[in-house]
């Protein structure tokens, strides 16, 4: 059972942790190495560590900046720049720095680095002639002193809107760690809330969408909850439990994500998961942790109390029978949910089964297809697909489904291949061959794989197929990439004088296969082109090095399938 340990602080660190408190863990974590990245008092989060997204756990905790860009980011701790990333999506402009206590902190979405940062990162993107970098410099390069600014926030990559991504990894391993552990103290003094609870009937069966679920609704307040109007459960067979329950802190927070969740049978703990820290390789193992299928149906996010068997994830601890429990002795028994938010605040959810024989519900019967262990490789072959599983894809045995449908009008050169469904989820993507018809020989080229609602898959013509890798089963045929991408100028045209103009832009987008490269030349020498992926933007920021006077200017983008667009004008500075 997890327990929760308060260590009382006396000392105050750059006016944020205050009171700081150790989450019960079985490593200690330094509670007073680090200050904040940011002076804003009090802090206040729009995302948790641990917190459910899609297909993956949030990394890190996201620190509202109060709507607006531009806030000083601070080093937490002494130590150097051992990282420097710039991306379309993901964090955007991002910075690492590691520290001498074994630890490494990242800063992500902000909007500009300091300057010196800025000019390092300047000069590797002239020299690999690239916006986007990823570069690992010397630990002698840029070394930094707690409280210097290193950068500014902002909401740069896949950013939602302004605010700063921070997170903690163990330098050696880069699992990433809850920043909780090391005292960085958010005002909460408010318990999770529970919303509702989930029954389901494994019958020792693996876990899929046929899986029978009963609804529970909850009612209560300030951490104490129940079922609604249900006194006792009359349950038969091997069954598990599931929950719905998030977290709120004190002030401007978000609704966040619960730090763990422990189930216990008459006394004894049976299920515990916590966030504490996960490896970046097993993140998307949380379509394991939750109940996938309803999530893709309904998008609720049902974290389940019992662990499948190809679950990867290192969050589980005190497993009886990985969760799964067998009510087959006539007894009546106490269970109790008990959530934990990441101050140590707890919600208490107690109910009781009677197990009873006659309270067994069935699975329902599938259709017959192929069973797929979940611990070896899986292979599916026919003359027109190939479809090969790798150990590690599969969380459950599965009862394998194929399809197949006549080929799409339109753009589409095999017929529609269903590869088992997409309630199904995976841990790794799988290798999917599809037989082209004769007619793509002369488009060999530009084929890849799309599903059928049209999103691309990727993959390259090998030898009378098409290969890819979708990341989902679903459904899928061939299809075709011809048409460039486009591009179109916002601010700039033939002829344009652009004194007195900070940027040239554009917005640039791609139909189907997606961006390879973007890059601009003026009078022939390469610049620098900037872009945000989630707004479509593309631009280059004028910095003194094109003298005034007449010039040229040439853009070049260029898709995955080879199309390209050209765009050239003349223009006056």
């Amino acid at each position: 059972m997890i327990k929760i340990n308060f260590l009382l602080l006396t000392l105050v660190l750059f006016s944020f942790v205050a009171d700081a408190q150790q989450i019960f863990s079985n490593q200690k974590y330094p509670l007073v190495d680090f200050r904040s990245p940011l002076d804003i008092v009090p802090p206040a989060l729009a995302g948790s560590f641990g917190e459910l997204r899609p297909n993956h756990f949030h990394s890190g905790m996201d620190f509202r900046t109060n709507q607006r860009e531009g806030y000083p980011v601070y080093a937490i701790a002494d130590g150097y720049v051992s990282r420097l990333r710039v991306q379309n999506s993901g964090f955007g402009l991002a910075v690492y720095l590691t520290h001498p206590n074994g630890y490494t902190s990242v800063y992500g979405h902000l909007s500009r680095f300091n300057p010196k940062i800025a000019q390092q990162v300047k000069t590797l993107q002239y020299q690999k002639k690239s916006y986007e970098i990823d570069d690992f410099p010397a630990a002698t390069l840029i070394p930094v002193r707690k409280g210097d600014v290193i950068a500014y926030t902002g909401n740069t990559g896949s950013s939602g809107g302004p605010h700063l991504h921070f997170e903690i990894r163990d330098t050696k391993t880069e699992a990433t760690i809850n920043p909780q552990l090391f005292g960085f103290d958010i005002p909460d003094n408010i318990p999770p809330v529970i919303y509702s609870m989930y029954v389901y009937r494994l019958n020792h069966k693996p876990f899929n969408e046929f899986t029978p679920k009963q609804y529970f609704q909850v009612i209560g307040a300030a951490g104490n909850y129940k079922l609604n109007q249900v006194s006792t459960i009359n349950l038969g067979g091997e069954v598990g439990f599931g929950i719905i329950s998030t977290d709120k802190h004190n002030g401007a927070s978000g609704t966040n994500g619960v730090y763990s969740i422990e189930l216990e049978l008459d006394g004894k703990t049976v299920f515990t998961s916590s966030m504490e820290r996960f490896k970046f390789e097993n993140s998307k193992a949380i379509n394991s942790h939750i109940d996938y299928p309803t999530f893709i149906n309904t998008k609720k996010s049902i974290q389940k109390s019992f662990v499948d068997p190809g679950n990867p994830l290192g969050i589980y601890s005190n497993l009886v029978n990985n969760g799964r429990i067998d009510f087959n002795d006539g007894k009546l028994h106490e269970l109790k949910y008990i959530i934990t938010d990441g101050k140590g605040n707890k919600s208490v959810l107690p109910f009781k089964v009677q197990a009873d024989d006659k309270a067994v519900l069935k699975t329902p019967e599938q259709t017959p297809g192929i069973t797929y262990a979940y611990d070896i490789q899986n292979e599916f072959n026919n003359p027109e697909v190939k479809v090969i599983l790798p150990k590690g894809t599969l969380y459950n045995d599965l009862n394998f489904q194929y399809k197949t449908f006549p080929k799409p009008a339109g753009n589409a050169f095999s017929a529609i291949h269903q590869i088992h469904n997409n309630l199904t989820p995976l841990h790794l993507g799988f290798d999917l061959w599809i037989k082209a018809d004769s007619s793509l020989d002369k488009y060999k080229e530009k084929a890849l794989i799309v599903s059928r609602s049209g999103a691309g898959q990727g993959g390259a013509y090998d030898n009378g197929y098409v290969k890819a890798t979708p990341r989902n089963f679903g459904s899928f045929y061939i299809a075709i990439d011809t048409l460039p991408p486009t591009l179109t100028p916002l601010n700039i045209s033939d002829g344009k004088n652009m004194a007195g103009i900070s940027k040239i832009s554009f917005k640039l987008r791609d139909n189907l296969s997606g961006l390879k490269s973007f890059n601009g030349y003026v009078d022939g020498k390469w610049i620098l082109m900037e872009f945000d992926s989630k707004t479509a933007s593309l631009w280059h920021t004028f910095d003194g090095s094109i003298a005034p006077g007449k010039h040229t200017l040439e853009v070049i983008v260029t898709d995955m399938k080879g199309n390209n667009r050209n765009y050239s004008i003349t223009f006056y500075k």
